[in-house]
């Protein structure tokens, strides 16, 4: 916040550290947010978050998944419907189609996921190896981030790079 105000002391910066659950929904203003970045994991908190801006008529982006990526440079922004090959995506399409929404604004990775290696590390259950949580580089999740970032002050500041408005 106080970088934020050296650059512009009228600007106002309200700091909420709670983790959004889709439970505490109404803990958090977003009639009062001019736009939501939502960069959580949990497929319900993302959802949550959806409904919720939509239900007060504040724009919002979306990130999909990160994990097992390697390239920053397959972002792009579209909508949720438009997305391939992420997995999150595919089950973001769904629970939107499920609660009726029509249109979400995404970053989403076109590459498609390295597969989660399986090494002798890997916990065995049942005579299966268990799935591995999907990894992420630092460089990758920190890009679709930034990426969001951009989206939400352009559409503030009501300039949409080549004459496109993607709100």
């Amino acid at each position: 916040g106080e970088r934020i105000l050296d650059i512009n002391p009228a600007c106002v910066v309200r700091k909420y550290e709670r983790f959004f659950l889709p439970e505490n929904a109404g803990e958090f203003p977003f009639g009062e947010y001019d736009y939501v970045v939502d960069a959580i994991d949990t497929v319900t908190g993302k959802i949550g978050i959806v409904k919720a801006c939509e239900a007060a008529g504040v724009p919002v982006i979306s990130c999909m998944g990160a994990g097992n990526k390697l390239d920053p440079t397959a972002f792009e922004v579209t909508d949720i419907y438009r997305t391939k090959v992420c997995p999150l995506a595919k089950v973001m399409r769904k629970l939107c189609r499920e609660n009726g929404i029509e249109r979400l604004k995404v970053v989403y990775s076109r590459e498609i996921p390295i597969a989660a290696a399986q090494s002798e590390t890997a916990t065995k259950r049942e005579g299966a190896y268990k799935p591995r949580v999907p990894g992420s580089v630092a460089f990758v999740p920190s890009v679709a981030g930034l990426i969001a970032a951009g989206e939400a002050v352009k559409a503030i500041a009501g300039v949409y790079g080549n004459g496109i408005d993607r709100s």
